[in-house]
């Protein structure tokens, strides 16, 4: 490896050119204006920067590579070179110097030719940036960023006036612009005057854009004879972006190594194929964990790291399959997104098991049954609550075995109590579900309480409308019992039996009402079977909710009224739920009115 020098001015021409493009397994920009900032202030003001790393390119490519952002050559030069180190430095460069960031744009603050009313508190030669944004006309504003008068009687020169090419022509004219209403014919003083003050601007662009021309940016430099493997391993330990290579960059480094094929473009494929995978997790993290388990390591970093990635590639459309049955099988199961998702640890262990199971049959109704139960025991058991890889890991290994297995009914070896889940785990208790806390928090049992309710269709109170995949963005979190009322007592009313998902926005004149008079008040209904269907959908036990009688009560008498009040409808709601998840952890199908029956 050899250190060289390189000035800004010869890494903008190659950048140009295309002779430096980027391996496409390195992530995309993510330097935020902030940063972009203080880089260009470390250039102007001549401090060192850091070191980049690029691999020469012999006869052929190594890697696949790309552009880098915004840089498309028009004609057509040999790349010379693979950025390894350095891209976020170079893109915001780059782009900087064309000022093309869509919702900012870079100025150099010079407080000699700040003629505007007002303090801006800023440091002379200084980076300014401006956010931008668009109205209804199309026209991106504010509009003084485009106007070189108003930038220079600000005191900014645009950054974009500073690129290292001959653009003496344009420079030129954003400064006959920026100084026209200074111009005067009749006045030889203030013709002088106005002749000095463009020079001493020119002078300083002049002098900034010697600055970024001659600006040295040292890099090391790998030969092109260097193998692969080991550019790639150079690439990982080099890496000198404050935020460290994840370990979905580094595998998506090594996809490319071994395949020669874009791990990034795979993922996009997959994503526009089959778009419903993404709601429930990051397509990056459930391709990893899923095409471990299917490798039978663990659904985590470590499995990622050891699994073969060859074979990862190799297995990419069974993968996509079993990804695109998962998310179908969690919609029918009432889960539609990962909002709503009690778990993510059975994402891998559903889709993995799918590469198993048939499309059609009744060979797949059997399994689907197993898929069932194993995933309302994750709901309703503590088996994930800690080491959720290496627990998922196991039951997956068992379900496996059990969803390979012949149909035959001679078959002895098929026993669903050896499934880990299934064998030491009990489904939770009422006790427990009462405790269970407010849905939209990142909890197991209670987002396991709002799946059952989703799972059940959770009319919306006002419209009896079903909730769907389509419109549970439209649905709130609102409190049965309401929390001013719980509050005036002392109670915690954040709690999963408290919760109903509603196309309704937190009322806040709910205030002491009876609940279900405000509920009939807010919602008008029309019939007391109005009523029952909407409140049964969502497993809310009507007799326990039609309390009230809190007036003329003093306050000791009140609170203990609500609190036993609120008391009794927890307990028989929660004994509406464990009587679901009892019937869910079987594989059966329920309805709110088999509920209430019961």
């Amino acid at each position: 490896m050899e250190a060289r020098n390189r000035n800004l001015a010869d890494w903008y021409v190659k950048i140009k050119n295309g002779e430096i493009k980027l391996p496409r397994f390195q992530r995309f920009e993510a330097w935020d204006r902030h940063r972009i900032s203080s880089l260009i202030e470390t250039v102007i003001h001549k401090q060192p920067l850091g070191i980049t790393l690029v691999l020469e390119v012999g006869e052929k490519e190594k890697f696949i590579s790309r552009y880098l952002e915004t840089t498309e050559p028009s004609n057509y030069f040999r790349v010379h070179e693979h950025l390894l180190d350095g891209q976020q430095r170079l893109t915001a460069l780059w782009r900087a110097l064309h000022n093309n960031y869509e919702f900012e744009t870079y100025f150099i603050y010079v407080k000699a030719f700040d003629q505007y009313e007002g303090d801006k508190d800023l440091e002379d030669m200084t980076v300014f940036f401006r956010g931008r944004y668009y109205k209804k006309n199309g026209q991106k504003y504010p509009i003084w960023c485009e106007t070189p008068s108003q930038c220079l009687k600000r005191g900014f020169i645009p950054t974009h006036l500073l690129r290292p090419e001959n653009i003496d022509g344009e420079i030129d004219n954003w400064i006959d612009q920026a100084t026209e209403d200074l111009k005067s014919e009749d006045d030889i003083q203030k013709v002088k005057e106005y002749l000095q003050f463009t020079k001493s601007v020119s002078d300083k662009i002049k002098d900034l854009r010697a600055i970024i021309s001659n600006y040295n940016l040292p890099y090391l430099s790998l030969p092109s004879h260097t193998n692969k493997a080991v550019a790639l391993d150079v690439f990982i330990k080099m890496n000198t972006n404050s935020k460290p290579l994840s370990q979905y960059d580094i595998i998506v480094a090594e996809v490319e190594s071994v395949m020669e094929m874009s791990l990034h473009d795979l993922e996009k494929s997959m994503d526009g194929k089959y778009p419903n995978i993404g709601e429930y997790a990051d397509l990056s993290d459930i391709v990893l964990t899923t095409s471990a388990l299917l490798q039978d390591a663990l659904p985590n970093q470590r499995g990622a790291w050891d699994m073969d990635k060859k074979v990862m590639v190799e297995k990419w459309e069974m993968l996509g399959g079993g990804l695109k049955r998962m998310a179908d099988f969690l919609r029918n199961e009432g889960v539609y997104d990962r909002d709503r998702l009690p778990t993510n640890a059975v994402l891998a262990v559903i889709a993995a098991l799918y590469t198993h199971i048939p499309e059609s049959g009744d060979k797949r109704g059997k399994d689907e049954l197993l898929l069932k139960k194993y995933l309302w025991y994750s709901f309703f058991t503590d088996r994930y609550e800690n080491s959720a890889a290496t627990h998922a890991y196991s039951d997956y290994i068992a379900l496996k075995q059990l969803v390979t297995l012949s149909n035959s009914s001679e078959n002895k070896n098929y026993d669903e109590t050896a499934v880990p889940i299934f064998k030491e785990y009990d489904l939770v208790d009422e006790e427990e579900l009462i405790t269970a806390e407010w849905p939209k928090r990142t909890t197991i049992r209670g987002r396991g309480v709002l799946a059952v309710v989703c799972r059940l269709g959770a009319h919306d109170f006002s419209t009896s409308e079903p909730l769907n995949s389509n419109n549970i963005e439209q649905r709130h979190y609102h409190h049965v019992y309401p929390d001013a009322l719980l509050k005036e007592a002392g109670i915690n009313g954040f709690l999963a039996l408290n919760c109903a998902l509603i196309s309704d926005k937190t009322n806040m004149s709910i205030g002491r009402k009876d609940p279900l008079k405000y509920l009939k008040d807010r919602y008008q209904w029309t019939s007391e079977e109005v009523v029952k269907d909407r409140l049964q959908s969502h497993l809310i036990p009507i007799p326990e909710l039609a309390n009230g009688g809190y007036e003329g009560l003093n306050e000791t008498e009140k609170v203990e009224k609500i609190k036993k009040d609120f008391s009794n409808f927890l307990h028989r709601r929660a004994q509406l739920v464990r009587e679901a998840v009892s019937l869910l952890a079987e594989g059966r199908q329920i309805s709110a009115s088999m509920l209430f029956k019961s």
